[in-house]
């Protein structure tokens, strides 16, 4: 993994005669990479790219084998690597759902069942709309939101989800009502339903859209976070296009993990190696290549954001289930 970190190989003598220091430790042996989502979708891909980069920092003889687990909505991935032992040779991409399905009875594991390593997606939620939309500002979709409670249509990649819950994190900051309508399939069919007409609205990942942006078949109103994003440069944020007080920041989010309490040395390890991988031009660019723009969060950084996120959800959930 890093060169600098591992033992001087090389230089060790023959027939085990070589100090307790000198002798490799971790890894050893190959290390399993859960990822709880099928084959071919972002969280996928993601996990796939920067295990591929971090594949030159492994001693020789040892690899990152990717294993998809999307049984359960992914939770059997993830309550397997959570209750494994904690020895660093399982990880598991973990997603934002661990934020909120704790909070929705769906999960009996959470952020603190994890060591978080580093994370390879943390893309906004925003608001899009087909391109023959009346609607070319954020502040014209909620005003006519306003006008008419209820009755525009915002798709969704199903009830209690992430696009779900950052429509009714909306309505709650916006004091507006909508009518969501669920594509349970995925962010697929209801960006399709959009393109075809059928709904006024779907919340997404802006490079999700990217192609039918380009195409001129839809346009992003507005991003949910505290800066721009960089792939729609002239793309406003919610604070800045409706002149808010505080901004609405709502992501989603793919952080690679391991099992929680992993000895100091390995989390070390692998957040050391992971993070010099998200760091280099070229993972950068291949992210970029499938419509996910690079970040560096990792290690602490990402757990005070798995958790920031899940004290969010967790008020957000509860005060839904309260109506």
């Amino acid at each position: 993994m890093k060169k600098n970190l591992l033992p001087l190989l090389a230089l060790m003598l023959p027939f085990g005669m070589v100090q307790a220091e000198q002798t490799l430790t971790y890894p050893t042996k190959n290390i399993e990479v859960v990822i709880p989502k099928n084959p071919g979708g972002g969280t996928d891909t993601s996990a796939r790219t920067v295990i591929e980069f971090a594949r030159d920092r492994m001693p020789k003889g040892t690899m990152f084998v990717p294993v998809n687990k999307p049984a359960g909505n992914g939770l059997t991935g993830l309550i397997e690597v959570a209750k494994a032992k904690p020895d660093g040779y399982k990880l598991v991409m973990t997603t934002v759902e661990l934020a909120m399905f704790p909070h929705q009875g769906k999960s009996p594991v959470t952020y603190k069942d994890f060591t978080p390593l580093v994370t390879t997606i943390a893309d906004p939620v925003a608001v899009v709309v087909n391109a023959k939309s009346p609607y070319n500002t954020l502040q014209e979709f909620i005003d006519a939101a306003k006008a008419n409670p209820g009755k525009l249509k915002v798709g969704n990649s199903g009830m209690g989800a992430i696009y779900h819950l950052a429509a009714v994190n909306m309505e709650k900051t916006m004091d507006v009502k909508f009518n969501h309508i669920p594509y349970n399939e995925g962010t697929g069919p209801s960006i399709a339903a959009l393109v075809g007409g059928h709904i006024d609205s779907v919340l997404t990942t802006p490079g999700s859209v990217k192609s039918q942006v380009d195409a001129g078949i839809l346009k992003v109103l507005g991003v949910m976070d505290e800066k721009r994003f960089e792939l729609f440069p002239d793309v406003p944020t919610f604070k800045e296009a409706l002149g808010l007080d505080v901004n609405v920041k709502m992501r989603a989010w793919a952080v690679l993990a391991t099992t929680a309490k992993v000895p100091d040395n390995v989390k070390q390890e692998l957040v050391d190696t992971f993070t010099e991988v998200v760091k280099t031009p070229a993972y950068q660019e291949a992210l970029k290549k499938q419509g996910i723009m690079p970040v560096v969060i990792a290690g602490d950084d990402a757990y005070n954001m798995m958790k920031e996120d899940d004290e969010m959800y967790k008020t957000l959930i509860d005060e839904t289930m309260k109506k």
